[in-house]
């Protein structure tokens, strides 16, 4: 009985622990690529009928809004894309014009494919708009050996790119 309460406090803990830890990566993202030391942040309500309509759902733990001074700065948004065998998290960062400024892979769960991972790579999402839709071999180069987690994160950004376009066409962020 004790090995069993034992197992589930570290699972338990080890579950805030990551929680934490994206957390900070997350803030440590934001504040670098807008220069700032201080803001908040307030997440996108987007209706179920909306909902239903998205390529990708909304919900209060994945799109917000970053303001500071009562100005939106921009935009961010927490996802998972799949690899070979488990999901990985990912952030990307929108200005306030809807222009992709950072993306990020926050965790990576598998041995193989990292590399998605890697600063260089994931550059050349910056700069796209949200009316984009990014082309895997065209706008987004392959990695030999991460072929799986590449076509998954440029499907589930053009997700995102796509949302995103809608809900602002609609007044909704």
């Amino acid at each position: 009985m004790k090995k069993i309460i034992f197992i589930l406090v570290i699972l338990i803990t080890s579950g805030f622990t990551l929680v934490n830890r994206i957390d900070e990566l997350i803030k440590k993202e934001i504040k670098s690529t807008f220069n700032i030391e201080s803001y908040s942040i307030k997440n996108i309500k987007v209706s179920s009928e909306m909902n239903e309509s998205l390529p990708l759902k909304i919900t209060n733990e994945n799109l917000f809004k970053i303001i500071d001074n009562n100005k939106v700065l921009g935009y961010y948004y927490l996802g998972k894309a799949y690899g070979k065998a488990d999901y990985f998290d990912f952030l990307v960062i929108f200005d306030a014009d809807l222009i992709v400024s950072k993306v990020t892979v926050l965790v990576y769960r598998e041995d193989h494919g990292g590399e998605v991972g890697s600063k260089r790579w994931l550059k050349q999402f910056s700069g796209t708009p949200s009316n984009k839709t990014l082309v895997y071999q065209n706008d987004i180069v392959g990695i030999s050996g991460a072929t799986i987690s590449v076509k998954s994160m440029t499907n589930e950004v053009n997700k995102l790119l796509k949302t995103v376009d809608i809900l602002n066409t609609k007044n909704q962020l």
